[in-house]
């Protein structure tokens, strides 16, 4: 079901959602709030396996565009946008949600980290945002909003984050560098934070539950963060009344990043 609303107040603008996996997705959650704005979206999964969980739900948000996408397959991300292109002539927003690290990588030191374990997190995490707003850029003409996922790891040691904490960093440089680059032509760039979530990427780090019930006994909310206001919050972000807001990291997390 999407969420809700009283205005379209997205309406005519279209854009691309990366990263659903899942109902519980938070690129789910941004896709429903998208729609439920009244904006019109294309979907990617990631492969053949994936494929039968995504489509249902880009059907719910009547998506006329479902695309295969696996970064790491050369020419894919171009055919993404080569279709875009082809079908739309524009991109409005771009949501990029999707980050990756082997799991020797993950689960082990920082200082243990073998190069190709480090490249591939960075190739998946952190580049292939960089791409992608490589290739929506001329696709943006009357200006647009870019969107990234990223989490408080990058700015503090997290236990069992890891190597995925030095992507998010990078990834929140690159950031602040495409905002200032694309910003003259009214492209936006943001970096969001939620705070801890029951996705299946997080399923992936240790003791993930203890960080939960940490985040919910600990925020000044009292609450953990759901997919939904993470969706709500991002396209909000890709309204004009948001067009001076930029470059920053936006914490989505009932205030967690602000305490001990």
């Amino acid at each position: 079901m999407l969420p809700p609303v009283k205005a379209k107040l997205l309406e005519g603008k279209r854009g691309l959602i990366v990263g659903i996996a899942n109902d519980q997705s938070i690129a789910w959650g941004c896709a429903k709030a998208f729609r439920a704005f009244g904006a019109e979206i294309a979907v990617t999964y990631l492969n053949d396996k994936a494929r039968k969980h995504v489509e249902p739900l880009a059907r719910i948000v009547e998506a006329p565009i479902v695309m295969p996408l696996d970064v790491r397959i050369p020419g894919q991300m171009e055919q993404v946008f080569e279709r875009i292109a082809k079908e739309w002539g524009q991109l409005d927003f771009l949501v990029h949600s999707i980050a990756f690290s082997p799991k020797e990588a993950l689960q082990g030191r920082v200082i243990d980290v073998e190069r190709e374990g480090f490249l591939t997190t960075m190739d998946v995490s952190c580049w292939t945002f960089i791409r992608m707003a490589h290739l929506a850029e001329p696709l943006m003409t009357k200006g647009g909003s870019l969107f990234t996922m990223t989490y408080y790891g990058s700015q503090t040691v997290v236990k069992n984050y890891n190597i995925m904490g030095v992507a998010k960093a990078a990834l929140e440089s690159a950031v602040r560098y495409l905002a200032a680059e694309l910003g003259p032509k009214g492209i936006r760039v943001h970096a969001i934070s939620p705070g801890p979530l029951a996705t299946r990427a997080a399923s992936g780090i240790p003791e993930f539950d203890a960080l939960l019930a940490k985040a919910r006994t600990r925020s000044p909310a009292r609450q953990l963060v759901s997919i939904d206001d993470v969706g709500v919050t991002t396209a909000f972000l890709a309204h004009d009344a948001a067009r001076l807001i930029t470059g920053d990291t936006l914490y989505i997390d009932g205030g967690y990043h602000i305490v001990d």
